[in-house]
């Protein structure tokens, strides 16, 4: 009779929770019995590991051999746990020594013939492996790159089960032959992500000039942002350029950003920390899971959380189910998103930047003087209203984005590029921070109303009295902060230290072509 202990990372959201994987071998009827509250992908891995193990010349022995998975009461998923379970069955079995395997955490998974594959999260679950003070992680070949994005971390990166007990100082096993690991070329990477970038330039974008600084008022305060145009306009060009003239991500937010997508199963850990916020735009046709997250088990996160620190857009706005469109309310107030499910409840960061466009109306054409719209104004004023008034309610820029005209087109020239706009942008926001240095607060779509309108504002009389007639026009006490909100963004970019009349004036006509005013 022996036993043996070993380390795995358990993940419920971002969060990990170290799990010790515990193997007790006895004599008696032969079983393989798993506890500790596992889940399919788990129990199945008994095969696997039987399989793996035979594989590298190791003989198994029919005995009665009990697993497990603790604390019990914390839900484990995936198959991450697969070299933990066979590191830990080695080591009762007499192959390794347990005492080497106790402050080692084990992630992969394994297939038949011994390799180790990759599996979703290495990231996440090194940090917290690390936070635990565990620094010593295996994980599989593929994954080393991603594992090393902790500085702390000591890495192991193996192809095989045979790697690994030769690391334990079992060099009697077989190598298993045949398989080659695939991996990405760091130079292939780096150009694909420069070319990707670089290919999403402002100065692509035609005219526009009341839509581009729109864009850049919304990169300098964090502002969401709404684009009513008729089709072909540029509204889904401007908003695929919003990413790329924000600020890179300071680390904290890049450790976040590359750990949600490391779970997600979408990084190339070869480019390291993703510095560039993201951009996702679902077809409107996602599904409420897709966006906010779910699945069976412990929920996955969704486009929301994927941009994090990013750009979420929604093209064609209105074609999202309203369900959909809905559920991104609560995100966008508290920056992320808690998804209960029958094996536990996951909370992902969703602190995104939303950007939505569309049409005035179905036929796309009810803009300017909409002489050649064929809706009626029944299926026009119901089309808008598809979007609630609470989600614009959230939303501080609405602006219309006109067609060009064939004469305005001979008169156009390159636009300003990117960097140039973003270099403006990185001004702003530096000027904001040091503006509300003493506040908890560093992008103005963050300040609440009080604070904007109380006395540490400063507010002048003639920007009180303009805000007065633009109350008696219409706007409500709610749709006046965000007023202020957009002003002071203008004013960090002119780099005006109190707001001006022409701030303000500016912030509402930036909102005075949306559909919501209340």
């Amino acid at each position: 009779m022996s036993s043996a202990t070993t380390l795995a990372v358990a993940l419920n959201g971002l969060a990990g929770s170290i799990i010790e994987v515990e193997a007790h071998c006895a004599n008696g009827l032969p079983a393989f019995v798993l506890v500790g509250l596992a889940d399919t992908a788990i129990k199945e891995a008994r095969e696997r590991v039987r399989a793996a193990i035979n594989a590298v010349g190791i003989s198994w022995r029919e005995r009665r051999v009990t697993v497990n998975l603790s604390p019990a009461d914390i839900p484990k998923t995936g198959t991450g746990f697969d070299l933990a379970l066979a590191v830990a069955l080695l080591s009762a079995g007499g192959h390794i020594n347990p005492a080497l395997t106790r402050g080692v955490v084990h992630i992969g998974e394994l297939s038949l013939d011994g390799f180790l594959r990759p599996v979703r999260g290495v990231l996440p679950a090194v940090n917290a492996a690390v936070a635990a003070g565990y620094n010593t992680v295996i994980v599989p070949a593929q994954c080393a790159d991603e594992a090393r994005l902790v500085p702390t971390a000591q890495v192991i990166g193996a192809s095989n089960l045979a790697q690994v007990l030769r690391y334990y100082g079992n060099y009697q096993v077989a190598l298993p032959k045949g398989r080659k690991v695939n991996q990405t070329s760091p130079a292939s990477s780096a150009q694909s992500q420069a070319s990707q970038a670089s290919e999403l330039d402002l100065s692509q974008v035609v005219g526009q000039s009341e839509a581009r600084y729109a864009l850049e008022v919304a990169a300098a305060g964090g502002h969401h942002m709404l684009m009513i145009g008729p089709p072909g306009a540029g509204k889904t060009m401007l908003a695929q350029r919003l990413p790329g003239i924000l600020p890179d991500l300071n680390d904290a937010d890049a450790v976040t950003v590359t750990s949600v997508h490391s779970l997600a199963g979408t990084l190339e850990a070869k480019k390291g920390l993703l510095r560039r916020p993201p951009l996702r735009s679902p077809h409107h046709s996602a599904t409420r899971a897709a966006i906010v997250g779910g699945g069976s088990g412990l929920a996955r996160p969704g486009d929301i959380s994927l941009a994090h620190c990013g750009v979420l857009l929604l093209d064609e706005a209105p074609e999202f189910a309203p369900s959909v469109l809905d559920c991104l309310r609560q995100p966008l107030e508290s920056g992320t998103i808690t998804i209960d499910r029958a094996r536990g409840r996951a909370t992902y960061p969703a602190k995104f930047q939303l950007v939505l466009a569309a049409n005035p109306c179905p036929c796309g054409k009810a803009s300017a003087k909409g002489d050649k719209c064929t809706c009626s104004s029944l299926r026009r004023r119901n089309y808008l209203q598809r979007l609630s008034g609470p989600l614009l309610d959230r939303i501080d820029i609405q602006i219309e984005v006109m067609a060009l005209s064939s004469s305005a087109l001979r008169g156009l020239g390159q636009g300003e590029s990117s960097s140039q706009v973003a270099a403006r942008v990185a001004q702003a926001r530096a000027h904001a921070r040091r503006r509300l240095a003493d506040t908890p607060w560093s992008l103005n779509s963050q300040v609440p109303g009080h604070w904007l309108r109380g006395p540490q504002a400063d507010l002048n009389p003639q920007v009180l009295g303009l805000l007065e007639l633009a109350m008696r026009a219409g706007l409500s006490l709610r749709a006046i902060d965000r007023v202020l909100r957009v002003a002071w963004s203008i004013a960090d970019l002119q780099g005006h230290e109190r707001l001006t009349k022409t701030d303000v004036a500016s912030a509402i006509s930036l909102r005075s072509k949306g559909i919501c005013d209340g």
